[in-house]
Order: structure tokens, then sequence, then C-alpha cells
């Protein structure tokens, strides 16, 4: 794996971070690419997408945070495996069999060995950690729990389970509300609390992943957002707009169906109760006058590993400054 880490102020920080896939992914790189002390990083994965497809459990969130931090993820596409050949797909498309999911001859391993572990009994948790061994990755991943939470939109074509949603179709559909099914009696990860409670701990960083699909689910579940607000430490976001739009995937076609501001204000307004600081991109610069918590601006589309970590730099510097700040005001 190429090492993009030099050495960093950051490098022993305590983190945890909440995340999704795709940018929310490329952050949590930077993340561990910037935190070279094993264990120090832990990265809280949504799970509100896992579904069962072809009688496999698939975790496409959890999936594109490994591939990340192994360096195996396509960064073309924004998901998947690199090198990825389709194999498979074609036999199962001959066969009439469903094919609407895209799963990649690579891919499909990791979803054959999770689908026979969770099987002979070991949690998501535990499976989670086998695969980050045996791939090398250095930062705790963990799912957000072993529970099952699946995000539902309810849309002007009934509800829908996300990857109907976002796959079958397409996103089209206008979104009048969501759900987390499971979330109301699902056990947050233990790991998950143990370092919201970590008096260690140095920053909570909110990965640039859609707030509403990604993000809402691990704070739907009893006791993680109440943590979050009781925390010590500083919580920054970061904002997965610029200019208003989302990099990739459906962020502000879902926040301006629900009436929700499509800018860094909206962003703010969705983790209000909780946050400390929003780092935002430059080309919403203007934003910062709007925006009801401190912000800092920088660079916040990822195009290489290099950006990831110049911004996962810039968040925990940020991170750093808020601490500061309110040691000073007491």
């Amino acid at each position: 794996m190429t090492d993009h880490r030099p050495p960093s102020l950051h490098s022993s920080k305590r983190v945890l971070a909440l995340c999704g896939g795709v940018g929310g992914a490329k952050l949590a790189r930077g993340l561990n690419d910037l935190i070279t002390q094993p264990g120090n990083l832990t990265i809280t994965v949504n799970t509100g997408d896992d579904f069962e497809h072809l009688g496999l459990n698939i975790c496409p969130d959890l999936d594109s945070v490994v591939y990340a931090l192994a360096d195996k993820n396509d960064r073309e596409r924004g998901w998947g495996r690199a090198d990825e050949t389709w194999h498979c797909l074609e036999s199962l498309k001959e066969l009439g069999a469903e094919s609407w999911f895209a799963l990649g001859d690579r891919d499909l391993a990791m979803h054959l060995e999770r689908s026979h572990r969770l099987r002979s009994g070991q949690t998501l948790s535990d499976v989670t950690a086998h695969i980050c061994r045996q791939l090398g990755i250095r930062a705790q991943v963990i799912p957000m729990s072993n529970n099952p939470v699946r995000t539902v939109l309810h849309t002007n074509e009934g509800a829908l389970a996300f990857q109907d949603y976002f796959v079958r179709k397409m996103g089209k559909p206008k979104v009048e509300s969501l759900s987390y099914t499971g979330a109301d009696i699902a056990q947050p990860q233990a790991d998950l609390m143990a370092r919201l409670a970590d008096p260690e701990l140095d920053a909570i960083v909110i990965c640039p992943s859609n707030p509403q699909l990604s993000i809402e689910p691990i704070l739907a579940m009893n006791g993680v957002r109440e943590a979050l607000r009781l925390s010590k430490v500083p919580v920054v976001a970061v904002s997965p707009l610029i200019g208003g739009k989302a990099v990739k995937g459906p962020a502000a076609k879902i926040m301006q169906e629900l009436e929700i501001p499509v800018d860094s204000t909206g962003i703010a307004q969705v983790y209000l109760d909780f946050i400390n600081g929003l780092v935002i991109d430059q080309a919403d610069e203007l934003d910062a006058a709007y925006v009801s918590v401190p912000t800092v601006v920088t660079q916040t589309l990822m195009k290489s590993p290099e950006d990831a970590l110049s911004l996962a730099q810039a968040t925990l510097e940020f991170a750093d400054k808020l601490r500061l700040e309110a040691t000073q005001t007491k």
C-alpha cells in the first residue's frame, strides 16, 4: 500500500468518526493516513443501507470504508473494488437471476466470507474486525450496531428500502420523510458508546456523508445523540455539499424535498444540537456568515488520497482550535 503519511502532530490523536460510504470513506482514509497510532482512530459506519441479496449479507457503507482504508477501492466509480471484473454478474443474467444490484467478482468474495461468518454465529463487529485484520487496516472499523437497523424512505411511490430507492428507482421518487426501522431497539455498538465516553478522546468527526441516509441512522439509536450532546470534546462536521450540490449521491435532492436549506446552513441545522463546528468548502465561503456554529473554510473535494489527508488535517486542526477556545473561555 502506498504510504501517504508524513510525520504529524495528529498521529497519536484519539478520534471517533461517524461515517457513511463514498465521501465519508474518503475522509476516513485521510484520517487513517494521518493517525498512525494503531487503534486510536475508531470509525463507526452506517449499516442502515445493509440488505440481503441472493442470500448474501451486503453492507455497502462498511465495504466502502474497508476498501478505502485497504487501498482497494475503485476511485473512478466511487464504490466497489478496484480492478473489478463482472463474470459472475454476466452469468447471473444468463440464468435470469436478479442482476439489478451489481456485485463484482472481487467484491463477491467479501459478501461470501461475511455471510459465512455471520451464519456461523459471529457478530457483524467480529466479522468486520477479522476482515480489517486480514487486510492490514490499522484503524478500528465498527458497524454502528450488531442489530439490524434499516433506512426506509417514504416517497410519493410508497415506502422504499434504501437500495430500492437508490438503485432500483435510481433515486427518482420524491422523498417525503425517512424512518429507521429497528433503531428504537438496536443496541449501539459497545465500542462506539465507550469511545463517546472516553476521557482521552480528542475529537469527534462527522464525515461528509449524506446526513439523512448515512449519519441519521447512527444518531437514531438510543443514547447516541445524547452522548454527542454531552461530549466534552469538539464535535466537528464536514459538509458533504459543495456549492449547494452533493459531490455524489442524492443528499442535495433529499434535503430540498425535506425543505432543508441545501447549503452549509442546512447541514448545520441537521446537527445543530451537538456540533461545535462545521468544515465547509471554499465554494461556500459566503455561507460562513450565516452558519450558527464556528466554521473553517478549506478544500473539501477529495480527488486523491493527498486531498483526503489535507482535509483530515484541517478538520483536526479546527477541532484543536475549538478545544483551545473552549478552555480559554472557562
